[in-house]
C-alpha cells in the first residue's frame, strides 16, 4: 500500500520528468514479484534475465543503489540508481553521437571504438548497432541506448567495447575455441590471460565432470565392435567390472594438464598469425573467412605442439589394471617398445579434422548468432544464448569430424613393435568401412553427444565465477 501510494504520487508528478518517473514506476512494480515493495537480488536476477547480465553485475546493482544498506532496493533507492545512472548514459551517449544528429550509426561505432584501439570492422559494427537497433532504422536513438544499457554502469568508451565484446572461452573437451579480438589495452594490463585462464578452469571442471562419458567414446571408438555390443550402460558396467568406479577417469589427468599448454600456444599462435595476415598493419581487421583460417593455423600448431600428450591420453584412456603406473611410465613404455615415433600417430587425421570442425563451428555459431538478433532486435543475446549458440555448432562441428577423430583414435592406440609396419589412414579407413559399415565411423558418437550439454554447464558456471575470482567480470560483458 505504502509503495503504491508513492507510485502514484510519482505519476501525478508534474514537469518534463513525468514519463521517466512512470516508467520508472512501471518497471520497479514488474520487477517487485511478491509485491513487498522491496526488490532484492533474486528478484532482480529474474526480472532481468533476458538482459544477460552476470549474478555479479546485479549484487553490484543492489550494491551500489542500496543507500540504507539493508541488502534490497526500496522505491527510491531504485529509482536514484536509475537517476544517476541514465545520467552517466547520457553523456556516453553525447560522446559517441559524433555528428550531434541524436543518433548513432555504424560509422560512429567504429569510430568510438577505434579512439581506444579497438579496430573493428564495417560488418562487426553494424551487428552491434543491430543488437540495439528495436524499430529498424539502422540507427541508434537515445531512448534504444538508455533502454539496452538501462542497469549497466558505463564510466568510459573501455566499458562500451568490454560489453559488446562478448569474449567467451568454452572448452567441452574437443577443439578449444579461440577467443574473438582483444584491444592492446587488455593484452598489456593482464586481461588477456585471465580471460585465458578462467577459460581453462572452466574446462578442467567440464572434462573432468563429463570423464566417464569420454572415456566410454574412446573405449567405443577403438573397440566397439567387439568389446561393447550392448547400450552405454552395460558398457559403464563393462569398464567398472573391469577396473572399479575410479577406472571412469582414466586418462583424464592428463587431459586437463594439456588445456593450460594448448589454450597458451593457441591464442599466441592465433595473435601472430593475424599480425602475418596483416602484413603489419594493426589497423588492419580480419574478415569472417579470414579469422577462421587463422583459427584453424593456430589450432594446428597447438595441436602438433601438444599432440604427444593426446596419443598418451588416449593410451591412459584404455589402459587395463596396473598397466601403467603413471604419465611417465606410460610415455617410458611407449618409447621403449615403439620408438618416438609412435606419439605422433593419427596425426594426419587429426590435423585433416581441425579444419571441418573449426570451419563448421564457425559457419553454424555465427548463423545462429545473426539470425536470433535478426528476430530479436534491441535485445542483448546475453551468455546463455551464446553457449547455446556454442553447444549447438560444436555438435555440428563434430559430426562433420567425427570419422577423422575416431580413425585418429584408433591409430593412437595401436601399440605396435619398433619398425613393424603401421596402418595408413586410408588403409583403416577402409577397413572401417568394409568391416562395420559406415555407421563404424561413428561409433562411439552417442556418449560424445551426451556430454556436449552438461560439459557445456559446467563449463558456463564454472567460467564465470573465476572470471569474478580472477577480476574480470566487468560489468555487462557476460
Amino acid at each position: 500500500k505504502q509503495i503504491r501510494g508513492r507510485t502514484q504520487k510519482h505519476y501525478e508528478s508534474p514537469g518534463p520528468d513525468r514519463e521517466r518517473e512512470k516508467r520508472w514506476a512501471e518497471l520497479f512494480d514488474q520487477l517487485d514479484l511478491n509485491k513487498d515493495g522491496r526488490i532484492d537480488i533474486l528478484e532482480l536476477q529474474t526480472g532481468l534475465a533476458g538482459r544477460g547480465l552476470s549474478s555479479g553485475s546485479v549484487e553490484r546493482i543492489v550494491e551500489s543503489g542500496d543507500t540504507n544498506h539493508d541488502g534490497v532496493l526500496d522505491f527510491e533507492e531504485f529509482t536514484e540508481y536509475l537517476r544517476t545512472n541514465e545520467k552517466q548514459l547520457k553523456l556516453m551517449f553525447s560522446s559517441l553521437d559524433k555528428n550531434n544528429d541524436g543518433e548513432i550509426d555504424a560509422a560512429e561505432i567504429q569510430l568510438s571504438l577505434r579512439s581506444i584501439g579497438v579496430n573493428i570492422s564495417v560488418e562487426d559494427a553494424n551487428r552491434i548497432l543491430l543488437s540495439m537497433d528495436k524499430d529498424g532504422t539502422r540507427t541508434i536513438d537515445w531512448n534504444e541506448w538508455r533502454d539496452y544499457f538501462l542497469f549497466n554502469s558505463l564510466n568510459n568508451m573501455e566499458d562500451v567495447a568490454r560489453y559488446w565484446k562478448h569474449s567467451l572461452i568454452l572448452d567441452i573437451g574437443e577443439q578449444l575455441t579461440v577467443p574473438d579480438e582483444f584491444s592492446e589495452e587488455e593484452k598489456k594490463s593482464g586481461y588477456v590471460w585471465r580471460q585465458l585462464m578462467a577459460g581453462a578452469m572452466a574446462g578442467s571442471v567440464s572434462r573432468t565432470g563429463t570423464a566417464p562419458l569420454d572415456r566410454l567414446k574412446v573405449f567405443r571408438q577403438v573397440h566397439g565392435s567387439t568389446h561393447f555390443k550392448g547400450n552405454v550402460l552395460s558398457s559403464f558396467r563393462y569398464m567398472v567390472k573391469e577396473g572399479g568406479v575410479q577406472s571412469l577417469w582414466r586418462g583424464n589427468g592428463i587431459n586437463v594438464l594439456k588445456i593450460a599448454p594448448e589454450t597458451a600456444i593457441k591464442f599466441t599462435a592465433y595473435e601472430q598469425i593475424k599480425n602475418v595476415m596483416r602484413g603489419g598493419n594493426e589497423t588492419t581487421n580480419l574478415r569472417v573467412h579470414e579469422r577462421f583460417v587463422a583459427g584453424s593455423l593456430a589450432g594446428a600448431v597447438a595441436q602438433t605442439a601438444i599432440y604427444p600428450m593426446e596419443v598418451l591420453k588416449t593410451r591412459l584412456t584404455l589402459r587395463k589394471t596396473g598397466q601403467y603406473s603413471g604419465i611417465a611410465d606410460c610415455a617410458k613404455q611407449i618409447i621403449q617398445r615403439e620408438g618416438v615415433t609412435a606419439f605422433y600417430k593419427g596425426y594426419i587425421p587429426n590435423l585433416l579434422g581441425i579444419v571441418p570442425y573449426a570451419g563448421i563451428d564457425l559457419a553454424v555459431y555465427e548463423t545462429l548468432k545473426f539470425a536470433w538478433l535478426n528476430r530479436n532486435r534491441g535485445l542483448d543475446p546475453g551468455v546463455m544464448v551464446l553457449v547455446g549458440c556454442g553447444a549447438v555448432s560444436s555438435t555440428c562441428g563434430q559430426l562433420a569430424s567425427y570419422p577423422l577423430a575416431l580413425i585418429r583414435t584408433r591409430m593412437q592406440a595401436q601399440a605396435t613393435e619398433k619398425g613393424a609396419p603401421k596402418p595408413s589412414m586410408l588403409k583403416l579407413f577402409h577397413s572401417i568401412v568394409t568391416q562395420e559399415g559406415v555407421a563404424g565411423l561413428y561409433r562411439g558418437i552417442s556418449p560424445n553427444l551426451l556430454k556436449v550439454i552438461p560439459a557445456v554447464s559446467m563449463s558456463y558456471v564454472v567460467y564465470e565465477y573465476t572470471r569474478i575470482v580472477l577480476g574480470v567480470d566487468i560489468e555487462g560483458t557476460m
